[in-house]
């Protein structure tokens, strides 16, 4: 799917860099969607491997028992990436001002991404860069909910249902050649949206999208 102009509009047009010019040590979802991505990243991530945690903060959310080569991360506040004690490098980068990498063809194992899918106005050229730095049967994993900073997310993403949301991350694997058919993992709770609302019956839902890098 190609965004029409409009769809990668946001209601706070002011720069990014100023949006996150002050760190935010906080989770933006529930401990039941952290638990779940922690243990997705339990099964799908192999220990002694090369991650990239993209669009990261002050947590990565990754198992604390697996041990990483390397996980490079990448976000728009400095303070809450140092924080961030999984991370052995970081690098600080508006993808929305330019969506070049600085990274090297092929390097990663896997790249990661919690919660920001939303905020990418021009998600094509993210994608081709996912897919450049990844090695050959390397993994992409992007995980979302419902929430978000309204005012940051793109126009496509606000007014779409949360299952549209899942087809549009699915497109953005599939609009670049190289990816295998996405694999989607959802668990929504079957509560009332009102007992949802309230805290109760349920949590935050849970999406995530995967793709494969194929193998050559």
């Amino acid at each position: 799917m190609m965004l029409r102009p409009n769809q990668r509009t946001k209601l706070d047009e002011t720069s990014d860099n100023q949006f996150y010019s002050f760190p935010r040590f906080v989770t933006h979802v529930d401990d039941g969607f952290i638990q779940q991505l922690t243990d997705l990243y339990r099964e799908r991530l192999q220990p002694n491997t090369r991650i990239f945690d993209m669009m990261s903060s002050w947590v990565s959310h990754l198992p604390d028992d697996v041990e990483f080569a390397h996980v490079e991360g990448h976000g728009m506040n400095e303070e809450e990436l140092t924080r961030n004690s999984r991370l052995h490098h970081y690098f600080v980068q508006n993808l929305n001002e330019n969506p070049k990498f600085p990274l090297p063809d092929a390097d990663f194992d896997a790249v990661l991404n919690c919660v920001s899918v939303q905020y990418l106005q021009y998600p094509e050229a993210i994608f081709s860069e996912i897919h450049r730095i990844l090695k050959p049967g390397g993994i992409a994993i992007f995980s979302f909910s419902n929430r978000m900073f309204y005012q940051k997310a793109i126009a496509a993403w606000r007014d779409a249902s949360e299952a549209a949301r899942v087809e549009m991350v699915k497109s953005y694997f599939r609009s670049i050649p190289g990816f295998t058919e996405p694999e989607v993992i959802s668990r929504v709770s079957a509560a009332p949206s009102i007992l949802q609302w309230m805290g109760v019956g349920g949590g935050d839902p849970f999406y995530a999208v995967i793709a494969h890098k194929a193998a050559s």
